[in-house]
């Protein structure tokens, strides 16, 4: 068979695909891959760019691993396997009135592929998927099943191996199940309006310090921006009317969008245009929901997207490079570039490690070129110690990643310790990681 991601720039075409059902089986797969001298990787629901997740030899499903095994309200933890989809994870929490802490903006990606490639949200002060970890069960090279958490020892002598799985590429090992922290369920004030870049940039250190979940999003070739603030509120609930979110999430967020784009990639000098009048027709909306309700969207549009965090204190520079760009380059791009923050967190190869992050990312349509824009925005970023989106489009080797995480050795070495035979390796660890 032939295997493709979301977004369909990326294909494999593996020996074999198994679904297995419980990490014992997928420990028998792990040993006959061995016998037959194949790698083996597992793949999620296929929303990274990047090639992460595929192999020429035995590509797992992670469909037959949903389940979710525990959720213990008091000591405020929750157990899904990792095939299990966040909005299932989701969904299941709010019925018991608990919640994640924070989450990206979909919710279609599995629980291991979500963390293991450090999706993220925006935060003042709470961090990312794997930063809400709390422990995880892997099947090792040797078969091994284990389980790591910080409050217990890393087994099997491999030390620190919760610290640097937690965001591990299924280079250490493949996630079978995921424990995260979660929290009793609360309630979120969103608030979006339009805003012009101009007072978006003059009004950057306010925004992001007096919001607990910040972002905006910048129309290229325009001087709009969409900014949105979401803060914990003590109720009532008072969500979208249904009319509303299918006109702005369903019809003019995705169907319309979708026409625009496919418009802009036949006919490119309607882009400008439509950017202008989108910008301008953007209205405001506020509404008080459930989290995972305010903080995720449907994205129906296909694209590929290129995305970079970069320390926080550099934003306001980088975003006046990324406009001078613009002004200098005669791109034609539709799609908004999306501004985010994150607090600073210790997973070895979080994009956040050691440092406040700004995170910026950019969007083609999927069947549109991308290789000028997004090297031109990569420079930029990289001039900063940018650090790419471990699932999303770049160039970086392991040579410039050594210098921008500072366990990067330590990870490496860690690798050598469970899979020297990189049974867990394709080409795009080697990429990233060497050899």
């Amino acid at each position: 068979m032939t295997w493709q991601n979301w977004a369909g720039n990326v294909t494999a075409s593996p020996a074999r695909v198994r679904t297995p059902r419980s990490a014992p089986e997928v420990a028998e797969e792990v040993a006959r891959a061995k016998a037959d001298g194949l790698a083996i990787r597992m793949t999620g629901t296929g929303h990274s760019f990047t090639p992460v997740a595929i192999t020429d030899g035995v590509l797992l499903s992670p469909a037959g691993l949903t389940a979710i095994r525990s959720v213990d309200a008091e000591a405020g933890l929750v157990t899904a396997e990792a095939g299990c989809p966040l909005s299932k994870l989701n969904a299941e929490l709010f019925a018991r009135g608990l919640s994640l802490t924070n989450m990206g903006d979909i919710q279609v990606q599995t629980v291991a592929g979500a963390t293991q490639t450090g999706t993220h949200g925006t935060g003042r002060s709470s961090g990312g998927m794997a930063a809400q970890v709390a422990a995880l069960e892997l099947v090792l090279a040797d078969g091994s099943i284990v389980t790591c958490s910080a409050d217990q020892p890393d087994p099997g002598g491999a030390d620190d191996l919760f610290a640097a799985a937690r965001v591990g590429l299924g280079a250490l090992g493949l996630v079978t199940a995921v424990t995260f922290r979660v929290e009793p369920t609360f309630l979120l004030h969103a608030r979006e309006e339009p805003m012009r870049w101009s007072e978006v940039t003059a009004r950057l250190p306010e925004l992001i310090s007096d919001n607990e979940h910040f972002e905006f999003y910048w129309f290229p070739h325009s001087e709009g921006c969409l900014v949105k603030r979401n803060n914990r509120s003590d109720g009532p609930a008072r969500p979208l009317p249904r009319w509303r979110y299918w006109l702005d999430d369903e019809l003019l967020s995705n169907s319309l969008f979708g026409a625009t784009t496919r418009l802009g990639h036949l006919v490119p000098a309607t882009i400008k245009p439509v950017n202008s009048v989108a910008s301008r027709a953007l209205s405001a909306r506020s509404y008080t929901d459930a989290p995972y309700r305010v903080f995720t969207s449907p994205r129906r549009v296909r694209f590929k997207e290129q995305e970079y965090a970069i320390p926080a204190e550099h934003l306001p520079a980088v975003l006046t490079e990324i406009r001078g760009l613009f002004a200098r380059k005669d791109w034609l791009i539709s799609f908004p570039i999306e501004v985010r923050l994150a607090p600073s967190d210790d997973p070895w190869l979080s994009t956040a490690y050691g440092r406040d992050s700004a995170y910026i990312a950019i969007h083609v349509f999927r069947a549109s070129p991308h290789a000028e824009y997004f090297a031109e925005l990569e420079k930029v970023m990289t001039a900063v110690g940018g650090r790419p989106h471990w699932g999303k489009m770049h160039t970086r080797d392991a040579g410039y990643l050594r210098g921008v995480y500072p366990r990067f050795d330590d990870f490496l070495a860690l690798r050598d310790q469970l899979d020297p035979e990189r049974r867990f390796g394709n080409d795009y660890l080697r990429q990233v990681l060497g050899s």
